[in-house]
């Protein structure tokens, strides 16, 4: 028999020295709380991590006395998020990017380098800790960039993509600089130039052998994991693979970000692509979020309380240059103006690569350790300042109007059917149509499209479906029937109430996104409307019940079935408010005990 009085011991001894959940329920409760409030009110998700965790921080409930530590666990979350992008970016592509990446990259570092060192020359600072501080600023914080690109959909887009590649030759930059460290150290002019190109070429070598390691061996090696059939065993080694790289490229003078960005390029055209990316997704997700608590924290309020004078015009004086300098490069590369401004406000903030570079500084004597402070208080300001900036640029920039470049506007048209909206729905729903000789005016508000329907031998006129008098101008008053296929759910409802109102007799057949659009549709007056992934729904169920061999009248009573519960469900979700489950039908089939 077990002695009671040594598992007694044994279970106090866990209370007194087991781990303790208390810091993570904190860090996941300020997260939950702060971070869809600070959505909802439309200050975007990096502000709110920022905000829970200065709240939860050394400077405000305390919870929390150490950051640091916390910020060296999270800088993994950027490392994961570099994976990812890196997955994205086959090498053919990485390679179409290099005239961005070594030639805008490096003009947009240099330029800003150049402005940015005036601040401290300004201010009275010494010339090495002028560049080395004006330098810090330079490097752009990757993770609240590409969150925001994600956010905005924008990662993929020219602006996206054009700022990836001059995150990109940052990262690269890191080594050079902390070269540059040691250079400008006192005493470094002597010792710095072997031990530069011997930095250079491991960190060279350290490249050259995880691209070969990822051309010969990860393929090989997922292979040979999938065969396992071990789900969680594929999980670590991605996990294996993306800090391995990480900690290789670190070992090599190089960012950990650096190295997980590579190992993800490497692996962008394996066969196992989507299921890595998809193991890698949820420790990135958190990791990410946990590094913006811990800059929230570490935003020191005392430093910023007894140096509010220096701070606030170094921030204002490094983000007003810092945008300067990007809006000429990218002008002098021919982007618009438009972009180029976009560019330099998302890109205005220092980054989290400044806390290494002023780190080093500090250990080499170019700064001290009030300096470090101070500038540190000042990169987080400015991180906190950038999804403020985004806002207040999207406030006061009104959209770009679309180019009307070989485009008609609808007017005085007439034809049996008007359709408005000629996107993947559209396009189908016109086939039978014309394929019936039937006249279709066509009206669309997206210029790309237009342009795009007209090679391929359609014509569609610019319009807004949802204005009565561009409803007139296309035909409205005299089509036989109008078909609303518009990708907008507002505007959709919108377009019902007006035909209801001013073309009462026309029908009006709408596409709808789900039920609950569906049946705003019905009540603002659509004659018939169906759910965009109803009829094929359908259609995928009943072939799966051939496929599982019942009987043809089996299937045809069980689809007639189910089609009549739905539309049963429906008018009662109609009547009386949707059910529980928001959009389900639920019910049982014959035959069945499951609720559907």
């Amino acid at each position: 028999m077990a002695d009671p009085t040594a598992a007694g011991h044994a279970a106090e001894a866990v209370a007194n020295h087991g781990f303790d959940i208390l810091p993570i329920i904190v860090l996941l409760a300020a997260a939950v709380v702060a971070v869809p409030l600070f959505k909802r009110i439309g200050l975007g998700s990096v502000l709110g991590y920022l905000a829970a965790g200065l709240v939860i921080g050394p400077f405000g409930l305390g919870f929390f006395q150490d950051p640091r530590t916390i910020l060296h666990v999270a800088e993994l979350g950027v490392v994961m998020f570099l994976f990812v992008i890196g997955l994205e970016m086959q090498p053919s592509r990485l390679w179409a990017m290099r005239g961005d990446i070594f030639g805008l990259g490096l003009a947009q570092v240099g330029v800003c380098m150049l402005l940015l060192w005036t601040v401290g020359l300004s201010l009275g600072y010494p010339v090495a800790a002028s560049l080395i501080s004006g330098t810090g600023f330079v490097l752009t914080s990757t993770a609240i960039v590409m969150q925001m690109l994600e956010e905005r959909r924008q990662m993929n887009q020219p602006l996206g993509r054009r700022i990836v590649a001059i995150l990109l030759l940052e990262d690269l930059a890191i080594v050079p600089l902390l070269a540059l460290v040691a250079f400008l150290a006192p005493g470094g002019e002597e010792t710095t130039l072997s031990a530069r190109l011997v930095s250079v070429v491991i960190g060279l070598a350290a490249i050259g052998g995880l691209i070969l390691a990822g051309r010969y061996l990860l393929d090989p090696l997922f292979r040979l994991l999938a065969r396992s059939g071990a789900r969680e065993v594929m999980t670590a080694a991605a996990l294996f693979v993306v800090l391995g790289a990480a900690y290789a490229m670190q070992l090599a003078g190089l960012s950990m970000a650096m190295g997980a960005f590579l190992a993800g390029v490497l692996l962008s055209e394996s066969t196992f692509r989507h299921q890595l990316e998809a193991d890698v997704e949820p420790f990135r997700g958190i990791l990410l979020g946990l590094f913006f608590l811990g800059v929230g924290m570490a935003l020191d309020l005392r430093v910023i309380v007894a140096n509010a004078g220096l701070i606030g015009v170094s921030v204002i004086a490094f983000v007003i240059l810092k945008m300067g300098g990007i809006y000429t490069v990218a002008r002098l590369f021919r982007a618009s103006g438009r972009e180029a401004f976009e560019r330099a406000v998302l890109m205005a903030q220092g980054g989290e690569f400044a806390f290494v570079l002023y780190a080093a500084a500090t250990a080499f004597g170019i700064l001290d350790a009030e300096e470090n402070a101070i500038l540190t208080a000042i990169i987080i300001v400015s991180m906190a300042l950038t999804p403020l900036l985004v806002i207040l640029r999207d406030r006061l920039t009104p959209a770009a109007a679309p180019s009307m470049d070989g485009v008609e506007i609808a007017d005085g048209l007439s034809g049996s059917v008007l359709l408005i909206g000629f996107g993947r729905f559209g396009q189908i729903v016109s086939q039978p149509l014309l394929a019936r000789g039937f006249s279709i005016s066509i009206i669309e508000n997206d210029t790309e499209m237009i342009r795009a329907a007209e090679q391929f031998g359609f014509k569609v006129y610019y319009g807004d479906g949802a204005r009565l008098d561009i409803l007139r101008a296309a035909g409205a008053d005299t089509a036989q029937i109008i078909i609303c296929a518009a990708d907008d759910r507002e505007a959709a409802v919108k377009i019902a109430e007006i035909v209801r109102t001013e073309f009462p007799l026309t029908p009006l057949l709408m596409r709808s996104f789900d039920r609950e659009h569906a049946i705003a549709l019905v009540e603002a007056g659509a004659s018939w409307q169906i759910r965009e992934t109803l009829g094929s729904a359908f259609d995928t169920g009943e072939e799966a019940l051939h496929r599982l061999d019942l009987k043809e009248e089996e299937i045809a009573e069980t689809m007639a079935e189910t089609r009549r519960r739905d539309a049963e469900r429906f008018e009662l979700d109609r009547v009386g408010g949707l059910a529980a489950g928001r959009g389900l039908i639920i019910g049982n089939l014959p035959g069945s005990d499951t609720a559907v």
